[in-house]
């Protein structure tokens, strides 16, 4: 992973977020597959106060898209100038605005949320990930399936 040459003041100040983090709610519904799960605006409302009081901020920037997948590159910096960052990208299934716009929320989603240490009320990705079913858990299916 990226990273500036010194992450200490990054690393201390994360950890001080993560230590009052709350969970996101899973506030928004996937009608297909009658689940719910936290949106990006619901991962941002858990961590921005709390980043913002620790001098820290995420610079989100949609890439390229390229041979069918959409990228995106997440920053989290500090405000010493300490910095971190990771790529990544997705299949992209419906090539046009909506299926590339629709690539670069998800990724912002789950980056953000990886970057910060935000977990949903209750877990179901990661349950389903794990070969864990539950009621409310949905499959590995449908998790591909709600990507785009």
């Amino acid at each position: 992973m990226p990273q500036s040459e010194s992450i200490a003041n990054l690393a201390k100040a994360l950890s001080i977020v993560q230590g009052e983090l709350t969970h996101a709610k899973k506030d928004s519904a996937n009608p297909f597959f009658k689940s719910k799960y936290a949106d990006l605006e619901s991962v941002w409302d858990a961590c921005r106060s709390l980043l913002a009081r620790n001098g820290l901020s995420v610079i989100q920037m949609p890439g390229n898209y390229f041979e069918g997948r959409m990228w995106l590159i997440t920053r989290l910096c500090h405000a010493s100038g300490e910095w971190i960052e990771q790529e990544m990208s997705i299949p992209v299934t419906k090539p046009d605005s909506h299926g590339c716009a629709s690539a670069v929320t998800y990724m912002r989603r789950i980056s953000l949320a990886a970057f910060c240490g935000v977990v949903p009320a209750d877990d179901d990705d990661g349950n389903a990930a794990a070969g864990v079913q539950s009621k409310s858990s949905p499959s590995m299916k449908s998790i591909a399936k709600d990507i785009l």
